[in-house]
């Protein structure tokens, strides 16, 4: 058994307040949304901007500025903005997203197939996600495996079930490390029930079960591995993107 001393990402920490929490860092305005999406389609924050979507407010780090556009359903604006790549700068746009005063997420993305019968552009609703990350640690006490809030993946399955989209369900390999996804790895997570690997669900699940808030995903293939290797990266289906965009925008407003 690993010594917590060996392995400083088990020293999880109660204590629901930080040094630091978001809302020292983020000064909310005026123009909020309750209900968001983390929309990891950078093609379908291009067409908000192109189609003259409102400018709620803007998430800063480093590396530049994350608009975070209004996208109206039943009459109620959404937000919308690109959480990132990476557990750890999805995680911290999430908390700020929440000290801007939304409160009520789903989040839509790509993954990486790993079950034989997947293609390219499968549907998948994760059912839980393998904290093979770091993120998630900071927030929850180490386990194998987290969950999304049923509340909101029951709302995700509604809406697709509703327009009779086809999908699956079963779990994700969420992980930091994208170049080694070895085969031995692979064939454990297929293994564990896993049929998508990505890097950010199980960051997120966590996020909303510390902070009490609900959340999903729906994820796309974009490539598929498998014992012979990987098949590359599929060339992006921008009306598909949107199509599934749309989706989580209709089962966040259900929530």
């Amino acid at each position: 058994m690993v010594d917590v001393r060996d392995a400083p990402i088990l020293e999880f920490d109660p204590d629901p307040t930080a040094l630091v929490e978001p809302g020292r860092v983020v000064e909310a305005g005026p123009d909020r949304a309750e209900r968001a999406v983390l929309c990891f389609f950078s093609q379908v924050i291009d067409r908000l901007k192109l189609e003259g979507a409102p400018l709620l407010f803007e998430l800063e780090a480093a590396h530049g500025i994350h608009p975070v556009y209004g996208f109206e359903v039943d009459g109620e604006q959404i937000a919308v903005f690109h959480p990132g790549v990476g557990a750890a700068l999805a995680g911290g746009f999430f908390e700020e997203s929440m000290a801007h005063g939304c409160r009520t997420f789903m989040a839509v993305g790509t993954a990486g197939g790993l079950a034989p019968t997947l293609t390219l552009g499968h549907a998948i609703v994760p059912t839980f996600a393998i904290r093979d990350e770091g993120t998630s640690y900071h927030y929850l006490p180490a386990s194998r495996s987290v969950e999304p809030t049923p509340e909101a993946k029951d709302a995700l399955i509604a809406t697709l079930e509703r327009h009779d989209v086809p999908y699956l369900t079963g779990g994700t390999w969420s992980t930091d490390g994208f170049y080694r996804e070895t085969k031995g790895k692979v064939q454990q997570r297929v293994a564990e029930g896993c049929l998508t690997v990505e890097m950010e669900a199980a960051a997120l699940f966590a996020i909303a079960r510390f902070r009490g808030v609900p959340i999903a995903q729906l994820l796309m293939t974009s490539d598929v591995m498998f014992d012979e290797g990987w098949s590359g990266f599929e060339t992006p289906d921008h009306d598909a993107r949107w199509s599934l965009f749309q989706l989580a925008a209709e089962a966040v407003r259900a929530l």
